[in-house]
């Protein structure tokens, strides 16, 4: 959506309603082919496993009570989520994408869909692909029904007739686009686990930016992210997801898309002004450690021996 519909990513395309939806129509043929290919060709062999790895936010209905809201939050995670997931556990693109986009894409006198459709070969192909679900999450937001009046230049936003809320009392340790909400997480895994038939998961990103640069090193806020977003995996667990492992995003200061080096997601500070880049680690560094040595929280009543 960012890179061939705003323009804001590589490769900065501007095609207003159409070409994310066709971008991603050929990402979800290709991934097919390359896990039949796998399938076929070196699975015997190695007894490898080929997945995708898909990031989406948890959609809340504003008013949990009120079905308008329930069903502008269920299509936020379907036009997020669903998207990929879908063709890959399903067969198909969500329901209501189909419905929606086609709705709009007939409002504008289009013959045919903007959003692109699988033959009964395709689905079939595409259909079970996946052999554990990546999925990257970092966000939550509430969500309710808005109504945009037609439009002649099309978009994913307009098209989904939903807005985006949070609540002010959210955290934003990061950038303002990135509350920390973890009780969003458990609420994806377990929509992961219903609607997908419980797939083997695997957290491939989960962390959090810093605002302004943390010249002492002292992410605090970096460390209750990490301490609520796990906790609530461990919930997931517990209500019976089926998650296999978990990645903090990330390593290093890197560069970030379009932010560049300025985004700062690491548990190692860059100095990226100094042309031999060395690291200094944060505070994260020792949290985040431990949790890896203990597979789990650490028992702060435990003395190492």
């Amino acid at each position: 959506e960012k890179g061939y519909e705003t323009g804001e990513h590589a490769p900065g395309l501007k095609l207003g309603g159409r070409g994310a939806y066709k971008a991603a129509h050929h990402i979800i043929k290709t991934h097919a082919k390359v896990w039949h290919s796998y399938n076929s060709t070196w699975r015997g062999e190695q007894q490898g496993m080929v997945g995708i790895s898909l990031t989406s936010g948890w959609g809340e209905p504003v008013d949990p009570h009120n079905q308008t809201d329930r069903d502008a939050a269920e299509r936020y995670i379907q036009f997020h989520l669903g998207w990929f997931a879908n063709p890959i556990y399903r067969g198909d693109y969500p329901e209501v994408m189909k419905n929606y986009v086609g709705r709009k894409s007939a409002q504008q006198g289009l013959g045919t869909s903007r959003l692109p459709t699988f033959s009964v070969q395709e689905k079939t192909y595409i259909k079970g692909t996946s052999d554990f679900l990546g999925i990257g999450h970092f966000t939550t937001r509430y969500v309710l029904q808005k109504s945009f009046p037609f439009l002649q230049v099309s978009s994913y936003h307009t098209d989904r007739d939903l807005a985006e809320l949070v609540d002010p009392k959210w955290p934003a340790p990061g950038p303002k686009c990135l509350y920390s909400v973890p009780w969003g997480f458990r609420r994806l895994l377990n929509f992961v686990k219903t609607q997908y038939g419980n797939p083997l998961i695997y957290v491939t990103e989960n962390g959090v930016s810093e605002k302004v640069q943390c010249t002492q090193l002292c992410d605090e806020w970096r460390i209750e992210y990490l301490k609520g977003y796990i906790n609530e995996i461990l919930k997931a667990l517990n209500d019976g997801v089926n998650v296999k492992g978990y990645t903090a995003w990330s390593l290093l200061d890197k560069f970030e898309w379009n932010k560049g080096f300025s985004e700062r997601f690491g548990f190692y500070h860059i100095d990226f002004k100094n042309k031999n880049k060395p690291r200094y680690p944060k505070a994260s560094v020792d949290y985040y450690r431990n949790i890896i040595n203990a597979n789990g929280f650490p028992n702060p009543r435990e003395v190492m021996s």
